[in-house]
This record gives structure tokens, C-alpha cells and sequence, in this order.
């Protein structure tokens, strides 16, 4: 006798912020819905990323400041302590990584929540474990993504850690080889040698941050070796190896390196042959799932989030959350845009971006302009002295006379950057951007210098 189903309106395979979100607004539209989730409800982002990781930045950023008092206002000892951080993370944060206050959200939506891992067996049909779900309107699939870890010699079966391993931490260690220079691996990085670690980051290509403008990256890696980090780009890891008695020993193509501990932040991954999606026709050796401006991936299957390879963000996963369920629920709505999609490194400074780089604006449009202002030499920039490195970058588009992308590098960087993302995504005219009144003195005033060289002829 074959199982019996289990029919409901809708299936969300993945609770993360985009899957909960999603879920939570068919709910409360009146469809049934089932949420199933493998892990925590709520995913990565408040238990082993965005949050967590906030937090170590807050704590640590507290630290470097302290540093900077006797550039500027006498004298301070520093004396770092993980132990407020982690307890902050483990009891304020993620509940003792516990996700009863996120289901009780989503059941007060009228929702339901199946655990397990969810595997599309059939069109318009999820198992989990021995339990069929049947859905009448459709599938959400929000799976998320685990850390890519890379196939080299010795790594399997060594203690390294992910980012789900560090953000749980009760102390410091006293050595860290990072593998990885992207926005995770950075971050990680600056805040481990602010609280006393030495700290090594390797990253196989040939700058750190590798899709950030090459001006921003030189900043942040010109702090981080200020602060005592040992940066090599272009070092490609060969062999790993640990014992409990050395640690880590990691071998490059020129060096090797010893450490107590060892952080893979390599990228992420998705498995959609675990997913089951060629059971609706879908690739499942692809590495992302391709979506049209609904986020439809396939007749009654919509995707969103980290798996539709638009960046793996939680503002991307929410802003494609309300697309989906409005398609979902027959109301107009505007397609997706990506346009003016942001994203912040949350380094000392911080590394923020929206739009185009200049090396994307070049290959997709045929006539692009840029322009650069540095903060130190801006009047904010001058008062604020310590710490006060950074740029900003505007790439336009100079046919059309727009914004196309822009980087900002430096204190709050992230919030200066809301200025300019409005300005890419309502295609503002950079000559109307330019009689623009910029507070003064603040660091947006910043962005004028950059406009003024725009409108040069």
C-alpha cells in the first residue's frame, strides 16, 4: 500500500529568512501551508551568520576604536575578553542556538512546521523522511546553502572549523589560518586579530574581497596588515594536515604555515540533486536554480533566496519572498530588479556596494565613466583622523547619463551607501544628483567631490 499524502496549498522547503517570510505571508492569506526545515527555523542568518557575526564585529570595532585614543584624546588600556561576546551570541542572540520563539511566529501565522529534509519526489509532490506532502498551489523551495568546503589533500577529517563552528566559540584562539579572502573570511579575520590572535588569510586569487572594485580592496587590505594580519593572495593551498599536539600545518604553492585552528570560508553551496529538483525537469547538477522575474522555476516550483544565485544575502532572499508570494497569490506586483542590489563587508572600514563594478559596467555597456573621492582628504575625513581610511566610487553610465554602481569604503560605509543605492535604483540623472545639498561635514559629503569629477567634461 503506497503512503497517503498529505495535501496542503503550499510547501516551503527551507525556513530561512526568505522561506519563513514567504510562508508566513501565504498563511496569512489563508492558504495552508507547510514549512519544512532540516535545521533551524529562521536559517544561517540569525544563528550562524548576519547576527552572530554582527556581534563579534560590534565587540571587536569597540576594541579598535579604544586603540585609536591616543592619536586622538590621551590615553586607553585595552585588554580584550571573549567571554562577553559569546555569552551575548549564545544567550541574547540564538537562545542557546534554540528556534521555539522563530516556530511559534510562524505557527501563530496559522502555518505548520514539518522538520527533516524536504526532496521534491514528484510535480507538486515533497517527502520528508516517510511523510508525502501533496501541493495543490505550489512548491517554494529556499533551501539555503552549506559551506563549499574544497577537495584539498588532507582537509577532510581535520577538526577546521565553518562559520557555523567559530560563531559558537567560549575563547579565543591563539592562531588562525583563514582559507578564503572574501566578506566572510575578512571579517572573521579583523575581528580574531583585534582580540589578540594572529591571524593569517590566504586567498587563491589575486586580490582579497575578489568581486569588490580593486580600490576597495587594497584599502582593507592595507588595514589588515596594519593590524597585523598576514595577507597572501594568489597562494593556492596544496596539503593540510593536524594533530592535537600542532594544530594545523597548511602548504601552499611557496609557504607553510602553522595555526591552531583553521576557518574554510571558501564560498557556499547547494546540492539540488539532494533537493530533487529533476523530478520537475530542473538541472541538478547546475550550481543555482535560474528564475524568471516572478521567481518561477519551474511549472507550480518557485525559488528564491541563496540558490537563485543573485548573492547570498538575507535582503535578497526577503525582497524575492514578496515577489514569490504575490505570484503565488494571483496579486500584481513589480518583477524582480536587481539592479541596485547592496551589499556590505562589515571590515574596519566597511566595504559597501551596490550596482555594477566598473569591470561589469565595461563589459555590459558601451560607454562608462568613473570617478573616485578619498575620505582622508574630505573635511569629515580630516576631523575624524584615526581610522579614517577610505574611498568612494562611482561607476555611471555616461550615454544615459545615470549611476550604474557605486563602492563606498569607510566608517558606516554600509549607511552611506543608501543614498547612492536610491540613486542607481530610481536611475536618478547624475546632473540632478549633482545640485544635490550634502550636509556638511559629514562623510556622504563625500560622494560630491566624486560627482563634480562625473560631470567634468
Amino acid at each position: 500500500m503506497g503512503q497517503v499524502a498529505d495535501e496542503v496549498d503550499v510547501v516551503v522547503v527551507g525556513m530561512g529568512p526568505g522561506g519563513e517570510d514567504v510562508a508566513a505571508r501565504l498563511a496569512n492569506a489563508g492558504l495552508s501551508v507547510v514549512g519544512v526545515e532540516s535545521r533551524l527555523v529562521g536559517g544561517e542568518c540569525p544563528y550562524y551568520a548576519c547576527i552572530p557575526t554582527k556581534i563579534m564585529v560590534r565587540a571587536a570595532d569597540a576594541l579598535g576604536e579604544a586603540r585609536r585614543v591616543p592619536e586622538l584624546a590621551g590615553s586607553a588600556e585595552v585588554r580584550p575578553d571573549w567571554s562577553p561576546v559569546a555569552a551575548r551570541i549564545r544567550d541574547e542572540a540564538t537562545t542557546g542556538w534554540n528556534d521555539e520563539i522563530a516556530v511559534r511566529r510562524f505557527e501563530a501565522t496559522g502555518g505548520r512546521l514539518v522538520r527533516g529534509t524536504g526532496r521534491i519526489t514528484a510535480p507538486g509532490e515533497v517527502t520528508v523522511g516517510d511523510q508525502v506532502l501533496r501541493a495543490r498551489r505550489g512548491i517554494v523551495l529556499n533551501p539555503g546553502t552549506e559551506p563549499a568546503i574544497p577537495p584539498i589533500e588532507g582537509l577532510a577529517g581535520t577538526p577546521y572549523w565553518t562559520n557555523r563552528e567559530i560563531v559558537s566559540i567560549e575563547q579565543v584562539p591563539e592562531s588562525l589560518v583563514v582559507l578564503g579572502g572574501g566578506p566572510v573570511g575578512l571579517e572573521f579575520a579583523q575581528v580574531f586579530a583585534r582580540f589578540g590572535c594572529e591571524v593569517t588569510v590566504l586567498e587563491a586569487r589575486p586580490q582579497l574581497l575578489p568581486l569588490a572594485e580593486p580600490e576597495a580592496a587594497e584599502v582593507i587590505t592595507d588595514r589588515l596588515l596594519a593590524e597585523g594580519v598576514r595577507v597572501r593572495v594568489g597562494s593556492t593551498v596544496q596539503r593540510v594536515g593536524h594533530d592535537a599536539s600542532m594544530g594545523f600545518r597548511i602548504t601552499t604553492d611557496g609557504e607553510e604555515f602553522t595555526a591552531e585552528r583553521l576557518l574554510v570560508a571558501t564560498g557556499r553551496r547547494t546540492d539540488l540533486r539532494a533537493l530533487g529538483v529533476a523530478a520537475v525537469g530542473l538541472d541538478d547538477t547546475a550550481r543555482t536554480l535560474e528564475v524568471d522575474t516572478r521567481m518561477r522555476a519551474a511549472e507550480g516550483v518557485w525559488a528564491i533566496g541563496d540558490v537563485t544565485g543573485r548573492g547570498a544575502f538575507t535582503h535578497t532572499s526577503v525582497y524575492q519572498s514578496r515577489i514569490a508570494a504575490a505570484d503565488i497569490l494571483g496579486e500584481p506586483g513589480a518583477p524582480a530588479d536587481y539592479r541596485a542590489m547592496p551589499s556590505v563587508t562589515f571590515t574596519d572600514p566597511e566595504v559597501a556596494a551596490v550596482g555594477l563594478t566598473e569591470t561589469r559596467a565595461l563589459a555590459e555597456r558601451d560607454r562608462v565613466r568613473t570617478a573616485i573621492s578619498r575620505l582622508p582628504v574630505s573635511t569629515r575625513g580630516f576631523i575624524h583622523k584615526a581610522g579614517n581610511e577610505g574611498l568612494i566610487k562611482l561607476v555611471a553610465d555616461s550615454q544615459l547619463g545615470v549611476l550604474v554602481g557605486a563602492t563606498v569604503v569607510g566608517p558606516s560605509g554600509g549607511e552611506i551607501l543608501g543614498a547612492l543605492a536610491v540613486a542607481v535604483h530610481a536611475e536618478v540623472p547624475v546632473a540632478l544628483l549633482a545640485e544635490m545639498i550634502f550636509a556638511y561635514p559629514t562623510f556622504h559629503r563625500a560622494i560630491e567631490p566624486a560627482l563634480t569629477k562625473l560631470m567634468e567634461p
